[in-house]
């Protein structure tokens, strides 16, 4: 790499509070912890990072944690940038024109790469790696997040499966943490639910379908845009909810989330039974934890979002069986369509399917990893590119 200055960069603006910042915040302690490289993550709201990095200054023009530089994103830059070994644009965001001008003046051009958001579509493989010409003579590279050989691959540190499968071997973590969470009520093989979802008339139809279950459900919610669908159940306005709070309704009990960091959110999901998750990064670390899922989509024009989630859906379901496959997809495509009816219907067709939705749900991280994680594909993308 580029002897004279080694470092990385990498561009973030924070979208939706935690989705972007998410995922590039797990890639630069990955490339640092795992790889040793000097890594500069620029970010222009330190306010709404701090809410997955609690120990964070949101006044600090530049801090050290976990072996990253951490550095505030505001016009004009608090420090001088000086281009290392790569630049990586996070999601299209737009970088400040000093910054644009610094890597068009230096004598050693960084490898500029332009990071996307993860998709399933058919078109990834074929868009990954390629460049596009930037004036002053510079190739920034589009790399693609995706689940082929082919494509830029998923963010997953190198133990993480080990550490998910010791959580998980005893029940006793999940009641720990439950514990230290401030959840009332949970025993150990009662049915927990996890849910970070945008706006939808299809959570509190399930609210009312867990209601008259047989069996105690607990729902996990944050205090955030999910509760927005649930007003009528709510004992006082979303403002006034306060972490720990529990809100009872026949067999159904909703439990208020205090916000957690990327390690407590990916123990949350590994505790549960079943993970309801919006975005990129808690879609992904659903996927990791080896439990059900549904995915609640940002919703595009002309719905737009519905072919992303087919397009993820045909890969889950490769090696399903039919019945299974098409259960789970309409149960999706249902929640993510506000279909109150047919989200209580295709849930209660899922459960005749829960051993072998489990089973598949564990062997999935395996068989979507494949060869490589994004950060190693991203280290080798980018010594191919210096030779």
């Amino acid at each position: 790499m580029n002897a004279a200055a080694p470092h990385w960069d990498i561009f973030c603006t924070v979208v939706d509070n935690y989705g972007d910042i998410g995922v590039t915040w797990r890639l630069a302690k990955q490339l640092a912890g795992e790889y040793a490289l000097p890594v500069n993550l620029w970010v222009d709201d330190l306010k709404s990072f701090g809410h997955i990095l609690p120990s964070l200054d949101p006044e600090a023009c530049s801090q050290q944690h976990q072996g990253v530089t951490i550095l505030k994103w505001s016009t004009p830059l608090p420090v001088a940038y000086t281009p290392g070994a790569v630049l990586i644009e996070a999601f299209a965001c737009e970088l400040p024109d000093d910054v644009k001008a610094a890597v068009k003046d230096a004598s050693v051009r960084p490898v500029w790469l332009n990071l996307e958001y993860l998709s399933a579509e058919d078109w990834v493989d074929g868009c990954h790696g390629l460049p596009s010409f930037q004036p002053g003579g510079i190739n920034k590279y589009f790399y693609m997040p995706g689940f082929s050989a082919q494509s830029g691959g998923l963010i997953c540190e190198k133990d993480l499966f080990a550490r998910r499968d010791a959580w998980q071997a005893s029940s006793e973590n999940k009641l720990a943490l439950f514990e230290k969470l401030g959840l009332k009520g949970i025993a150990a093989s009662d049915k927990v639910i996890t849910v970070f979802s945008y706006e939808t008339e299809a959570l509190g139809a399930l609210c009312e379908y867990f209601e008259q279950q047989p069996n105690p459900v607990h729902l996990l919610i944050p205090k955030g845009r999910s509760f927005n669908s649930l007003l009528p159940r709510l004992p006082c306005p979303v403002s006034e909810l306060r972490p720990g709070m529990r809100i009872d309704s026949g067999n159904l009990h909703i439990h208020v989330l205090p916000m957690t960091d990327q390690q407590g959110y990916d123990e949350l999901l590994w505790s549960a039974d079943f993970n309801i998750v919006r975005g990129e990064d808690s879609f992904l670390r659903a996927q990791w934890a080896a439990k059900p899922f549904i995915w609640h989509i940002y919703p595009q024009e002309d719905d737009y979002h519905l072919v992303k989630l087919e397009a993820f859906m045909r890969l889950y379901c490769d090696n399903l069986a039919p019945d299974l496959a098409s259960c789970w997809q309409k149960l999706n495509l249902a929640f993510n369509q506000q279909l109150p009816q047919a989200v209580q219907q295709h849930w209660e067709a899922l459960t005749e399917f829960d051993s072998a939705l489990e089973a598949h749900a564990k062997q999935w991280p395996i068989d979507a990893l494949k060869t490589a994680d994004l950060a190693t594909r991203l280290v080798q993308f980018v010594k191919k590119s210096l030779r």
